[in-house]
């Protein structure tokens, strides 16, 4: 559940130039996110504020049966969120270390931003290896 006085839920502004991260149209079903302003920010249109706190994050020793059980309702509000996208960004970018953010657990968002440091890796090892025969030449 997102508190609207939460410090997190700020969400920084893009650079000077830059545009705001999209998401790709049929990207998780959803359509491009609409631009947002500070006087009407992302989480103010978020399902999961209308619903219970303990849906979305896990209390103390719970048992796995009940935890999956909980995540897969908490990950039904978030499949008819229309914010959703947003809000797994948010939780990638800052990161959220715990609760069901944006359609992901905690676990699952690690596992996304492991990814994304792969590839970016990868990319700038691609640059590098393009851009070392040219350097070379020159």
């Amino acid at each position: 559940m997102l508190q609207p006085t939460h410090q997190s839920l700020q969400v920084a502004a893009p650079a000077e130039g830059a545009s705001p991260v999209r998401a790709q149209p049929g990207a998780w079903g959803r359509v491009p996110v609409r631009e947002r302003d500070q006087d009407n920010p992302w989480h103010t249109d978020a399902v999961c504020r209308r619903d219970e706190a303990g849906l979305f994050f896990a209390p103390s020793k719970e048992p796995t049966a009940a935890r999956l059980s909980r995540e897969e309702a908490a990950k039904r509000v978030c499949a008819r969120c229309p914010v959703m996208v947003e809000c797994r960004e948010h939780a990638l970018l800052q990161p959220e270390p715990y609760g069901v953010w944006g359609g992901l657990t905690a676990a699952e968002r690690r596992v996304v931003l492991a990814r994304r440091r792969r590839r970016d890796l990868e990319l700038k090892k691609a640059a590098r290896a393009a851009a070392g025969p040219v350097a070379a030449a020159g």
